[in-house]
């Protein structure tokens, strides 16, 4: 038996470094300080009896025997866990949950998301990133976030990939700036006054480019905006007509601060995706993005 000689936390420590790329970012995502990070590896290696690591000036290294051991840390860690979860005290679980999102999921499900987390893994902490769905990615790839829920397509490799959801576009107007342009509606008409949307870079601003190029239309009075927010507030004060995910303008539809318009041209709708790497994380992000799934397919 190894009683005490090998501890989860020196096995967290090997992961993290080589996960991670530096004992630097290792002790930061495990709470810990560098000195700490390189003290549990160290240890860990003497009680082997073999080098994990090759400590070069500003890199590290894993030696062929550390490679070998990896995959093997990751499954204990895993099944610790594991272990936790089937005497039902996920509560004993402390850990931080780093988690990217884009900003539709952050106006329309996400507290809900944070709640359920938080009812399973209260000793969880959970920092959040709100950004574009490319910089999402990156971090992602990166390892500087364990969960993105974020939409296609993909430019990098994740691991994991599960669909959550799929989000279409609307037309959206203030009554009066609806009422005023009467019933002659057309991508023609549209474009000649001002038209908001989010990012240039969207898939849906992309799309809506190419149309207008298609169709010889110009596109000098298209507003974009990095922040969804902001273009439904503009929506709403009458800036112009806007193209924006359903699922945004739900309470000011039902409010009547916004009206829908019958447009013959829709961009592509988009595909919601939770994604992260199986072989990098904790268990408990494959059980968040279980939980993801779920809500986001219970409505908005």
């Amino acid at each position: 038996m190894i009683k005490s000689q090998i501890t989860l936390k020196q096995l967290e420590a090997f992961v993290g470094v080589v996960d991670l790329g530096s004992f630097r970012k290792a002790a930061s995502v495990l709470g810990t300080t560098q000195p700490n990070i390189s003290n549990r590896i160290s240890t860990l290696e003497e009680t082997l009896g073999v080098i994990l690591l090759h400590r070069d000036a500003g890199s590290v290294r894993q030696t062929e025997k550390g490679e070998a051991l990896l995959a093997i840390a990751h499954q204990i860690l895993w099944n610790a866990e594991a272990f936790l979860e089937a005497a039902e005290r996920q509560d004993l679980v402390d850990d931080r949950l780093r988690l990217g999102v884009t900003e539709l999921i952050a106006c329309t499900w996400l507290h809900r998301f944070l709640r359920r987390f938080r009812e399973v893994y209260p000793s969880v902490s959970v920092e959040l990133e709100v950004g574009l769905t490319g910089e999402i990615e990156k971090k992602l790839a990166t390892g500087q976030i364990d969960l993105a829920l974020q939409t296609g397509s993909f430019d990098r490799e994740a691991g994991r990939t599960i669909h959550l959801r799929t989000y279409p576009y609307i037309w959206v107007a203030a009554p009066a700036l609806a009422q005023a342009n009467g019933t002659n509606r057309s991508m023609v008409n549209l474009l000649k006054g001002p038209v908001l949307t989010h990012g240039r870079n969207t898939v849906a601003s992309k799309e809506l480019a190419r149309y207008a190029e298609a169709k010889r239309l110009a596109m000098n009075q298209v507003v974009y905006s990095s922040s969804l927010a902001s273009s439904v507030q503009m929506t709403v004060d009458g800036m112009g007509f806007a193209l924006l995910p359903a699922a945004l303008v739900r309470d000011q539809l039902q409010s009547r601060s916004l009206v829908q318009i019958d447009i013959e041209w829709l961009p592509s709708p988009l595909e919601f995706y939770a994604r992260f790497n199986p072989k990098r994380v904790p268990r408990f992000v494959e059980v968040a993005a279980g939980f993801a799934a779920e809500i986001a397919n219970s409505g908005n």
